[in-house]
Order: C-alpha cells, then structure tokens, then sequence
C-alpha cells in the first residue's frame, strides 16, 4: 500500500509541473459511457478552455451489494502532447448501496454419521450513499471525428456504509462523442 501511496504521489508531482498552458478542450457538451468496475453514464460542459464540469451516472453491481451513484466532477485540463489532454478533478456523489439478501448453506455430519444443513439468511437492506470524489486521467482526441477516449482513476471516500477511501478500485474507460 505504501508503494501505491508514493506512486500516486510521484505521479501527482510529475503532471502538476507541466506547463500549465490551456488544455484547449475543443467541444462544448461531450457524452458517453464509462466502463470499469462501475459502469454508467458519462457527461461533460465545457466551461472554459482548460475547465469543465462531468456528470457522472453510474451503477456497480456484485453478489453481495448493488450500488447506484450520480456524481459530478469539477476538472482542469491540461496539454500533454498532440491530442492527448490530462486531467483532475474533485467532486463528490450521492445515491442508494443495496446489500442484496445472501443466503448460506452449510453442512455438517455428527459422530453416528447423520448429515444435516444449517441454512443462514442475511436481509436485504438499503442506505444512503454519500461520497467526496477525485479523478485523475489521460484524454486522448481521436483527430478528424468528434471522439475522444479516456482511462482514468476516480477515488472516493465513502462517509456511511464502511467510512473507507477506496484508491484503485475505480479505474475507467469512457468513450464519449463531442459536440
């Protein structure tokens, strides 16, 4: 972990001491879809040259929970070579955390042999999800048509189902047509 730590941090260093010209982002509205361990909805007004605002709408789903988020995003932008932009951002999001029902069988078998099975429910209950949000990424502009494509990594820190900051867990891809 201490190793992901001073990555980040390296990483974090390296970019910011790029030339801080403006990003030139060259579209007004952006949609799309963002694929990864949450996959949803992607979109993204321009407010300036170098800044942008991102909605984000977002379902993550395994056997255990399933989880709904609308997030927003404020970015910067910046130039990193020809059409490739880098990114960050901070925000924040809200929405529902289901933990689904999980039922679990064992079985066990007594000294005479007799076998019986123990079964254990778990209810399905639901919670408020609220959550303070990072991003940080690579936007590559595919010249002569209105996509781009972008991998990025988007911690969080969840405030009330385990109060935890989850780093790597939420890498994405999002491709988005621009407009």
């Amino acid at each position: 972990m201490k190793k992901a730590n001073w990555l980040l941090l390296t990483l974090g260093i390296v970019l910011f001491s790029f030339d801080t010209s403006w990003a030139q982002l060259n579209s007004q509205h952006a949609v799309g879809g963002r694929f990864g361990s949450a996959t949803g909805f992607s979109y993204r007004y321009t407010l300036a040259d170098d800044r942008a605002v991102e909605g984000l709408l977002s379902v993550q789903s395994n056997s255990k929970y399933r989880r709904f988020r609308l997030g927003g995003l404020y970015q910067y932008h910046r130039p990193l070579a020809e059409n490739f932009t880098w990114f960050y951002g901070f925000g924040g999001s809200i929405g529902s955390f289901k933990y689904k029902e999980i039922v679990t069988q064992t079985q066990h078998t007594d000294e005479d042999g007799k076998t019986w099975v123990n079964t254990e429910r778990t209810n399905p209950s639901s919670e408020l999800a609220l959550s303070i949000d990072g991003i940080i990424g690579i936007e590559y502009n595919i010249p002569t048509t209105p996509l781009s494509i972008s991998v990025d990594v988007k911690p969080y820190f969840e405030f009330l189902q385990e109060s935890s900051i989850r780093l790597f867990d939420p890498f994405g891809l999002t491709i988005r047509y621009k407009f």
